[in-house]
């Protein structure tokens, strides 16, 4: 429950003010589901850790599939030397940054969406209770 209070409070709230529903769903899954996902529905043909499907049809009522990668959160913990749960939690930030509008195509861009997903998890963490 926190979570999704963090979600809503400190994200959508400064990001998309116009909101007034969240309905996220996400779909937690292994690395193959994951390919499959980005194949048939984006052309790509590579392991992804999240993929954010924004469903959304009114400005005021968020509406989005989320999936991720179990998989792929386990391997970049240990890549990056942080534990599951950080990890899991910039994976789940960053797909509701792109909800946000936040993109990550380019450097700049990746540069801004590090950043949102880092003073996130300051955030979060920091202020645990």
């Amino acid at each position: 429950m926190r979570l999704k209070r963090f979600l809503k409070d400190n994200i959508v709230a400064r990001y998309l003010p116009a909101v007034s529903k969240m309905d996220i769903t996400y779909i937690f899954c292994d690395d193959a589901y994951l390919l499959q996902i980005n194949q048939d529905f984006l052309r790509h043909d590579t392991y992804t850790d999240i993929i954010t499907f924004d469903l959304s049809e009114e400005a005021q009522h968020l509406q989005a599939e989320i999936y991720i990668s179990v998989t792929r959160i386990a391997e970049n913990a240990q890549q990056f030397n942080t534990s599951y749960e950080r990890e899991l939690h910039r994976v789940i930030f960053h797909g509701l940054l792109h909800l946000c509008g936040f993109k990550d195509k380019t450097k700049k861009d990746a540069a801004l969406m590090r950043g949102g997903e880092e003073e996130c998890l300051t955030q979060y963490f920091d202020n645990e209770a």
